[in-house]
């Protein structure tokens, strides 16, 4: 009769050991920047680049008192053509930082700008992460032939 409570005993620990085992991430916000918008213009892209330590993090949202909505956006190439679309998330692991900068990849969608983005301008934006604490960051209008972080 000992050995089958030893057993039970031994199977209820190994997902405990298993949890124990797993690296605590920690993600790293550099360059968080955004362009100035011309008079007029209700959305704007916004950037950053996100590393991240230990186990992968999922971005899943983000939000703004800057925009009415934000929006993770992906721009690539496809057949012969630069097309933009909304994802569902933003994977970001140890191998695979992230690199928001305008002209390609993925970067935040400000939709529905409640003022124009004016150089020198700082603003929030609140990233929600599936596994992660919200983070807020501050993003700065950079110059428009600037490029932070390049």
């Amino acid at each position: 009769m000992r050995h089958p409570i030893s057993a039970l005993l031994c199977s209820l620990l190994l997902p405990t050991a298993a949890l124990a085992n797993t690296a605590a991430s920690e993600l790293e916000v550099n360059n968080a920047f955004a362009r100035p918008t011309p008079p007029g213009a209700t959305n704007a892209g916004a950037y950053a680049d996100l590393r991240v330590t230990g186990d992968p993090v999922t971005l899943v949202r983000a939000h703004s008192p800057t925009s009415d909505v934000v929006e993770l956006h992906i721009m690539r190439m496809e057949d012969d053509t630069m097309v933009m679309r909304q994802v569902k998330q933003i994977d970001i692991d140890q191998d695979n930082p992230v690199s928001m900068r305008p002209g390609g990849g993925y970067h935040l969608m400000l939709i529905g700008l409640e003022a124009p983005l004016t150089e020198g301008l700082k603003f929030p934006i609140t990233l929600e992460f599936e596994t992660l604490e919200d983070i807020e960051v501050e993003f700065e209008v950079a110059p428009l032939d600037a490029m932070p972080g390049a």
